[in-house]
């Protein structure tokens, strides 16, 4: 692993060459939760050399820009959530199901109608690939199975702890087959926490920590208040965030610059590194190394450097890719002027 002092990596996605997906079409539809194909410019038996093809190129570009503990951008992803979501088996692909997202709005989702299984590994090979590209650490993402059961329409088990436990397991077994392809960190996105904090009171702390039972290495969770593309008014609190103390997680991944986080509120995770989000991502501006310094310094407030991973609010795969570029060499930047001055 990686132990350089404040070290940075992404939350997951990076933006997709266009050339890749059609970004009118991204931008006009919610995160998927069922399959999207139409936002593929490259289809049938070139997609996936298009997509290896994407994936090394943004890989170079995480190097260029500096970051230390690269994903692999998500670029195979229609969202962060549905490529795992529709991979597993006991789900009708067909009939998609409809719950309310977080904003209140009926959304197509998986329907549950057998058993949760996994017959084969969803993203074993995408993290053999970004293995294989890069000498970095490297970090895998995956939707946790909380999230997955508040996206899912439960026409078989009809118990919301069933669900979750059936997720859990299924997640699990991904998990042991990431870090044996070669993930540094295994990371559960688990932004249904912080929208649904009595249910997930009830079952989430004991889903997750059934999902990484076993699991060796370091294990994240992130927890956000949707992509700042969807959700433009974020409050300055998390609902569900100290609870995460109590799970086995290593890392916790937060957003803070957007929302004005008060960071007082990581003293309650005392045991936990902590991912903090310093790129608002509900704004195209970049920021200054000396803005990104500034969001490090009050974090170091309340946490000591050595429990501090620096890196961006969420998921960045709605901004320009130039864009999003430039904030993530901010970053670096920023968290290279804190470290020289923690070193003095």
């Amino acid at each position: 692993m990686n132990s350089q002092l404040l070290p940075t990596t992404l939350v997951g996605s990076y933006p997709q060459p266009a050339w890749l997906v059609d970004r009118s079409v991204l931008l006009s539809n919610a995160p998927p939760r069922v399959r999207m194909a139409q936002v593929w410019r490259v289809s049938g038996p070139h997609l996936e050399e298009a997509q290896d093809d994407a994936t090394r190129l943004v890989i170079r570009e995480l190097e260029q820009a500096g970051i230390d503990i690269l994903t692999d951008g998500e670029v195979r992803r229609e969202s962060y959530f549905n490529r795992f979501a529709t991979g597993i088996d006991g789900i009708d692909l067909d009939r998609p199901g409809v719950v309310k997202n977080r904003r209140g709005v009926d959304t197509l989702v998986p329907r549950v109608v057998g058993p949760i299984r996994r017959s084969h590994g969803v993203q074993v090979n995408d993290v053999a690939f970004l293995r294989a590209n890069t000498d970095r650490p490297i970090k895998i993402t995956i939707p946790g199975p909380f999230t997955l059961t508040q996206l899912a329409q439960d026409d078989h088990y009809h118990d919301l702890k069933a669900l979750a436990f059936a997720y859990a397991d299924v997640v699990n077994e991904e998990l042991r087959e990431l870090k044996a392809a070669g993930a540094d960190i295994v990371q559960l996105d688990e932004p249904y926490l912080q929208a649904q904090p009595e249910r997930a009171a009830a079952i989430g702390v004991e889903a997750i920590d059934r999902a990484l039972a076993g699991v060796l290495g370091t294990k994240a969770v992130h927890l956000c208040f949707g992509y700042a593309y969807v959700v433009k008014d974020k409050p300055p609190g998390y609902s569900f965030l100290p609870e995460l103390e109590a799970c086995t997680a290593d890392q916790i991944s937060i957003e803070a610059a957007q929302p004005a986080l008060d960071l007082s509120i990581l003293e309650k995770l005392p045991s936990k590194t902590i991912i903090l989000g310093v790129l608002d991502l509900g704004s195209e501006a970049i920021e200054t190394a000396a803005g990104v310094a500034a969001r490090i310094r009050e974090a170091l407030e309340w946490v000591p450097a050595e429990r501090l991973v620096i890196a961006p609010d969420c998921g960045m795969k709605y901004l320009p890719r130039l864009v999003a570029r430039a904030k993530l060499e901010a970053m670096v930047a920023g968290a290279r002027t804190v470290r020289a001055e923690l070193r003095a």
